[in-house]
């Protein structure tokens, strides 16, 4: 018997093959823990429930008995695989005791399993894949309906979905949260379609600007979807006349309206870096360069939003951290990686 078994999974939303995982762990220790993947981000069609709600549909679909046995640890994607490995196992000797005895429970579906790896020392539980069925085509099927067609559309799934998930998933198709993501959701398609027929999967290239002034840093609201009404970092993609620094400037003029001059700007420039994590745009495969220009005391620019931007502002610096959930894709954590926003997890 283990101390605890640990699942690790984003459960959007839970399904049958999540609960037969969460089963065995309850059954080969005293404690199983679940680590909720992608929490404290903007809901999406990718990850539409908040980590609460997930921890609600795991407690609703087990006995009251088991329940008091359940552990709920929400992680954020750090889309930096050593660093995430790391704070899962602190967060996990937080709950468990000294030299406890751990196992994780998973099954390699298929290239994104092999997190499974990240955990040496851990005992390794495999389980047989159950069923065919993932969370991707119950979010289609969720997304495509109405809330009076719902129960026909998810009719075919039915046997994948604990009934406690089932009524959940009816609820919230009445709440503002699902008309917003169904948006989001038809978007994405159309821009996955648009490329079907290429013969690779495109790549794209982006660019993003980080500009910090006494304290404060310039940030848009989304005026379209993906991420409409989410602030995120000035950018967009490369043209193809463009080097990565004018397109840079460009963006940067195009959705604030900034003002300085590209002398001012390079002056500025502290630091650059690739962000390439392959699952940190829904759009597809895209990998962009991020430039931070810190303007340290200088007067504040005027600012105003442009073109995809709604919306530009000067925000606080220090209000950041409490912003997370309010971020499209992964813009947060590359205003972390220059502005140290976390406590970085301890080595181990």
């Amino acid at each position: 018997m283990y101390d605890a078994a640990v699942l690790i999974g984003r459960l959007q939303p839970l399904h049958q093959g999540h609960l037969a995982l969460l089963h065995e762990a309850l059954a080969r220790a005293d404690r199983a823990i679940v680590v909720l993947g992608s929490a404290h981000q903007a809901r999406t069609p990718k990850n539409p429930f908040t980590w609460q709600e997930r921890a609600q549909m795991l407690r609703d679909a087990l006995p009251q008995a088991e329940r008091a046995r359940l552990i709920v640890l929400p992680m954020r994607d750090f889309y930096d695989e050593p660093r995430w490995a790391q704070a899962i196992r602190q967060a996990v000797a937080q709950n468990t005791p000294a030299q406890a005895h751990i196992a994780l429970v998973g099954h390699f579906k298929d290239d994104t399993s092999g997190y499974l790896r990240a955990f040496p020392g851990w005992d390794l539980i495999r389980m047989p894949r159950q069923g065919a069925i993932d969370a991707t085509p119950i979010r289609d099927a969720y997304f495509g309906a109405t809330p009076t067609t719902l129960d026909t559309a998810l009719a075919p799934l039915a046997q994948y979905l604990p009934a406690a998930t089932r009524s959940w998933l009816q609820q919230f198709a009445h709440t503002a949260h699902y008309p917003a993501l169904q948006e989001e959701w038809r978007v994405l398609r159309q821009y996955r379609a648009s490329w079907a027929g290429a013969p690779y999967p495109p790549v794209f290239v982006t660019v993003d600007a980080l500009l910090r002034c006494q304290g404060q840093v310039l940030l848009i609201r989304r005026g379209h979807a993906p991420g409409k009404g989410l602030w995120a970092l000035p950018g967009g993609f490369v043209e193809p006349n463009d080097t990565l620094w004018q397109s840079c400037l460009r963006e940067l003029a195009e959705e604030t309206h900034c003002p300085l001059p590209e002398a001012r700007l390079r002056a500025a420039l502290r630091g650059q870096q690739v962000f390439d994590h392959p699952q940190r745009s829904q759009r597809g495969r895209v990998i962009t360069q991020a430039y931070f220009i810190d303007l340290s005391d200088d007067t504040l620019p005027p600012v105003r939003g442009g073109d995809d931007a709604a919306h530009a502002e000067w925000v606080p610096q220090d209000r950041l951290t409490g912003m997370e959930d309010q971020f499209h894709d992964d813009h947060w954590h590359i205003l972390d990686q220059f502005l140290g926003l976390l406590a970085r997890p301890l080595p181990p």
